[in-house]
């Protein structure tokens, strides 16, 4: 296991406190948002080190194709989940936001299922749609953890591309899945 998969393990296994913050936060305890907080920046930091790493150091491999964006689907999903109407906070994401986040990634997952076991291989490489939702999804999750009431401003785009990302990544797939048809229908 190499360090950028170490990294992307880590942020993996940082999502249940960030969980576990959110889930026992009280106006008693605010210290939890602020730890939350961190969990998050630090998560959304790791993102960009393990890729970064991989790519200087060339040592990318087929678990970090896996655990990279597995660790930000976790994290990503789980801040939708609980900073939606559930939680304590005075500022969250209005229900709807939250679920075509959620719906999205839950698409793209079941697409690659589909893939894979259509291929029997699976490579998974983000698209300039891609890159911009997850930015705009992280920053989304940071104003809404510090109550900035302009968040709208930042989840509105987080919304847009979240959108035309999975229209983009279904439409990708099914290319992919074309392809394989058409080579099996040829043989």
């Amino acid at each position: 296991m190499n360090i950028a998969n170490k990294i992307s393990t880590f942020r993996i296994l940082s999502v249940p406190f960030f969980i576990a913050c959110l889930l026992y936060y009280s106006p008693e305890r605010a210290f939890l948002l602020n730890l939350a907080l961190v969990i998050f920046v630090l998560g959304v930091i790791s993102d960009g080190l393990d890729g970064y790493i991989a790519r200087k150091a060339k040592i990318q491999s087929k678990a970090g194709l896996i655990l990279d964006p597995l660790g930000d689907k976790l994290l990503l999903i789980s801040a939708f989940i609980f900073l939606s109407p559930i939680c304590r906070l005075s500022l969250k994401f209005p229900l709807w936001v939250s679920f075509i986040v959620i719906s999205r990634d839950l698409i793209i997952i079941m697409g690659a299922v589909v893939i894979y076991m259509v291929k029997q291989n699976l490579e998974v490489y983000p698209t300039k749609w891609g890159k911009l939702t997850t930015t705009f999804q992280m920053l989304s999750v940071v104003c809404v953890l510090l109550q900035w009431k302009l968040a709208i401003l930042i989840w509105w785009p987080a919304v847009i591309f979240t959108v035309i990302s999975g229209f983009d990544y279904v439409k990708r797939g099914f290319k992919i899945l074309y392809a394989a048809d058409n080579r099996r229908a040829v043989n």
